[in-house]
């Protein structure tokens, strides 16, 4: 028997493909594409790091420019015996303003440096980690304002470019 075209549809036939499954489906897509997208802001934020704002602004608008310091030997503190530090490094620093008040104050970046070291035993400084905590202590002394009421010297980096223990 053939199909007749004006017979309407047996309300109690069930339909080929429900509606709701569709939104469903697509509910469910848009919610994963939000996880993933917070996922993604997650990650990409806790790897970053955090660094002050005013660090961030001056390091996108000012090229890095560096500055190499002389050679340093300083006598360490004593552990078996006497012992001598050599180090020279290059100091990262944000523009050329920076290089400029860093060449200008040269005998207190030296003396600071100077100080510094000369605390220091050698095995503190044998290991990378003593290096690193090192370059921390470096940038931290150096960027002491060197007059009273100016501002933080913008340095972001120690390069070490000779490190002797002897």
């Amino acid at each position: 028997m053939k199909a007749n075209p004006k017979m309407k549809a047996d309300p109690k036939a069930e339909p080929a493909a429900p509606k709701s499954s569709k939104k469903k489906m697509l509910v469910i897509a848009i919610i994963g594409i939000v996880v993933l997208a917070i996922s993604g802001g997650a990650a990409w934020y806790f790897t970053q790091g955090k660094s002050d704002p005013a660090h961030a602004e001056v390091k996108k608008h000012a090229k890095p420019e560096f500055v190499v310091i002389e050679a340093f030997t300083v006598n360490l503190q004593p552990e078996n015996g006497e012992q001598y530090l050599q180090i020279q490094f290059t100091l990262e620093v944000a523009g050329l303003e920076q290089v400029e008040i860093i060449k200008t104050n040269m005998a207190r970046v030296r003396s600071r440096v100077l100080l510094l070291l000369s605390a220091k035993k050698a095995s503190e400084l044998s290991t990378v980690e003593g290096k690193n905590q090192l370059s921390k202590e470096i940038i931290a002394v150096i960027k002491q304002p060197f007059a009273t009421g100016a501002p933080q010297q913008e340095v972001t980096d120690v390069l070490f470019t000779s490190f002797i223990i002897q």
